[in-house]
């Protein structure tokens, strides 16, 4: 569907002795988009979490705390049916002490093997050396110095130092150790003050008696023991995630439906002893939710159907009231009570002259696609999500997006991979997000299959063609990569021109369509949206017509009336509707055409609705030429899987200008015609690995960059040219009160 279905505002006004009941029972309906109270009715306030909320938090925060702890999702286990038990509670307290318990163990774990590690990382360089560790510190007449760094740098620089009387280095793969005598006079810190400006990382000797392999001997094994520990740790974790991760699961469902139930009065306005709800609905459902109420609490509560949005026969919006007001709460079960006064104050905030005044929002928007089109929603949602007041334009992304991307791409192989991938994801992927852009990614590999059959490519081979339709190749002949193909690059400029006057001219009767049934008017729908119209076709007619033929490139008139393709279409008659006199034009005779009175009257609607736009009057043109990228892209992609597949298997310039492969089904060889490149299958076993390589990388870099210059081409002209014709976005998601609960407690 285009337009969302009909919504209906509905209020439930009662007594807050009644409250919890009607919550719940508007959530076990899961219908009512609640409207949020701003608090601007005098006399109301917004409500207060039900008694019971703050426990109901904590004990949510504490279950999802400790899932967290076990890694524990949805996935993992099958949670758990039936009623959890009236020593639920019990039950989740030994859980959390028990997995706390190891938790902490597992942390005070892993910080001896950090501590570990660091005396492993500080010792690990004096075992290299082979020197014990006892000998490298408690002198008093020389210094001693461990580190790494340039042997050379640090002699040099000792050597250089005149308060180094002597010194020694030692050394052991990349440590050095030095041992200096200072000079008569000289302070301490000799070897540091000699080594300023030689990089060296000093390291701290270690405090033990022992030997350093032994000592680091000794450490290895305190780490395997600890890492052996941590398994073990992770080992019960891991029976607790199976055992209690069910009962888990299930628990936090429970709590965040009560969560939800002990909330919902933040969004409604509520005095001392009465309250008002606010929500949206479908509006075939609004029997269903006041027959549950009536169910659930009787006539303790008035339930209203304050307006309905919706789109007549001929598509216009617009919004009925159904209701005078609010009824009155009721204080009592007889009707009467002491809060007439606050009753009356709740009958003035939400009446303004007999008319609903409710709270103000806006209806949210379902939106309703075919099945089909249902993945190119998170496209249209990425740029905001319609308002129930617009056209949804996700169908209209379905139609043309895939054909962009297919066309620009147009190979059978990538499209198969495509197609493949796109499965993988809409199938495999439990976020909504990733799986309809696997549904975008088969629609994009089907028109890429399309355009790539009509081409006769795959993965840059053209024999498919020939396969397919015989000795005259592929119904589209070639993308225009050889001289002696050239021609067929204006033809696709020409189509991708084509493509954006038709995508436009789209856009454009959408707004015009939606000015007239939005209130603008005919008149409003024709200065807006009709003038563009005008300007577009009487511009791109002008630029295809005979008129002014001379100054305009050849290939307009002839390729698609010879060559490349002999259709017929020379350009389009002169249409004159009449012609200015030179002594009225000043620049002699001005023959007006069609085209130009179009371009004309559009200018002049134009500036009739709004002439700060006149400043625009080229967007029509620049717009179309736009689409140009999609030609670019083709030929770009094309090039690509062409010079990949050329390193692989070589190729020669003919006599007539192709340039094919030198494969054995193209059935040339270099003898007939010059060798481009002989090709790395044709050069030795070596040179043929690296062939392979070459032709499995580079078709994969081809099918990323398909995907990032073809993708984002292609939304660009959606998301710009197209949307910005006619959409602006900026609604809210239909989101109902309620939890679609996955274990019923009847399970």
């Amino acid at each position: 569907m285009l337009r969302p279905e009909q919504m209906s505002k509905v209020s439930v006004t009662g007594s807050k002795a009644v409250m919890p009941t009607v919550i719940e029972a508007i959530h076990d309906l899961n219908l009512v988009h609640l409207s949020d109270y701003d608090g601007t009715w005098d006399g109301f306030d917004n409500g207060n979490p039900i008694e019971g909320a703050d426990d109901v938090s904590e004990k949510l925060v504490t279950v999802r705390a400790l899932e967290s702890t076990l890694g524990l999702s949805e996935g993992d286990v099958t949670p758990q049916s039936g009623p959890l038990g009236d020593d639920w509670e019990q039950r989740l307290e030994d859980i959390r002490t028990q997995i706390n318990d190891l938790d902490d163990q597992r942390s005070d774990v892993r910080e001896d093997l950090r501590q570990v590690d660091e005396r492993i990382d500080r010792v690990a360089p004096f075992a290299e050396l082979g020197i014990e560790l006892d000998l490298l510190s408690g002198y008093e007449s020389v210094d001693v110095l461990v580190g790494e760094g340039s042997t050379n740098a640090v002699e040099t620089a000792l050597a250089a130092d005149e308060n180094v009387r002597a010194f020694e280095t030692f050394t052991g793969g990349d440590v050095v150790a030095i041992v200096a005598a200072p000079a008569e006079g000289a302070g301490e810190g000799i070897i540091d003050d000699a080594l300023v400006g030689v990089e060296f990382q000093r390291h701290e000797i270690p405090e033990t008696d022992r030997g350093p392999r032994a000592y680091v001997g000794e450490l290895e094994d305190q780490k395997r023991d600890l890492e052996t520990r941590i398994d073990e740790i992770d080992g019960e974790l891991e029976r607790l995630k199976q055992e209690a991760g069910p009962f888990l699961l299930r628990v936090e469902e429970d709590l965040s439906v009560e969560a939800q139930i002990t909330d919902a009065p933040l969004q409604f306005a509520t005095t001392n002893r009465a309250f008002i709800a606010e929500g949206w609905l479908p509006s075939e459902e609004y029997e269903k939710l006041a027959s549950a109420l009536r169910e659930a609490v009787g006539e303790s509560v008035e339930i209203e159907e304050l307006e309905r949005a919706s789109y007549d026969r001929h598509g216009s919006t617009h919004t009925e009231d159904i209701a005078q007001g609010t009824q009155k709460a009721k204080a009592d079960d007889e009707g009467e009570g002491p809060d007439a006064e606050e009753d009356s104050q709740q009958q003035k905030a939400v009446t303004d002259g007999g008319s609903a005044v409710t709270m103000g929002d806006e209806p949210p928007t379902i939106q309703n696609n075919p099945k089909g089109a249902k993945s190119f929603e998170a496209l249209v949602n990425a740029v905001n999500r319609p308002k129930y007041t617009e056209l949804d334009p996700t169908i209209f992304l379905f139609l043309t997006f895939p054909l962009f991307f297919g066309f620009m791409i147009s190979d059978v192989g990538y499209g198969l991979l495509y197609v493949l991938v796109g499965f993988y994801m809409f199938q495999s992927f439990e976020s909504p997000g990733i799986s309809s852009l696997g549904g975008v990614a088969m629609w994009c590999g089907a028109f890429t299959i399309f355009f790539g059959i009509l081409f006769g490519e795959f993965f840059g081979l053209h024999e498919l063609g020939y396969m397919l339709f015989g000795e005259g190749g592929a119904p589209m002949g070639d993308k225009g990569l050889s001289p002696a193909t050239s021609d067929f690059v204006y033809a696709w400029l020409i189509i991708a021109v084509l493509l954006g006057v038709l995508h436009l001219n789209m856009g454009w009767i959408i707004d015009f369509a939606e000015n007239i049934l939005h209130g603008h008017g005919l008149w409003g729908a024709i200065t807006h949206s009709g003038s563009w119209l005008l300007m577009l076709n009487g511009i791109w007619i002008w630029v295809f017509s005979a008129q002014g033929a001379g100054t305009k490139p050849e290939w307009i008139y002839t390729t698609f009336d010879g060559e490349p393709f002999a259709l017929g279409f020379s350009g389009f008659p002169l249409m004159d509707v009449f012609t200015i006199p030179a002594g009225i034009a000043l620049i002699g005779g001005l023959d007006i055409t069609l085209p130009l009175l179009m371009i004309v009257a559009g200018l002049i609607l134009l500036g009739l609705g709004d002439p700060a736009e006149l400043a625009e009057f080229v967007m029509p043109f620049a717009h179309v030429v736009s689409y140009a990228r999609i030609t670019a892209v083709l030929l770009a992609k094309g090039g690509m899987a062409f010079v990949v597949n050329l390193l692989a298997f070589g190729a020669v310039q003919t006599e007539e200008g192709s340039r094919p492969f030198i494969a054995p089904w193209t059935g040339y060889t270099p003898a007939d015609g010059e060798v481009m490149f002989e090709g790395l299958f044709h050069m030795g076993p070596a040179a043929f690995v690296a062939g392979i390589l070459v032709l499995i990388v580079g078709h994969i870099v081809v099918l990323l960059l398909g995907i990032t210059s073809a993708g984002l081409q292609g939304i660009r002209l959606e998301y710009v040219e197209f949307f910005g014709k006619f959409y602006e976005g900026g609604g809210k998601n239909y989101e109902p009160f309620g939890t679609d609960r996955n274990h019923s407690e009847d399970q």
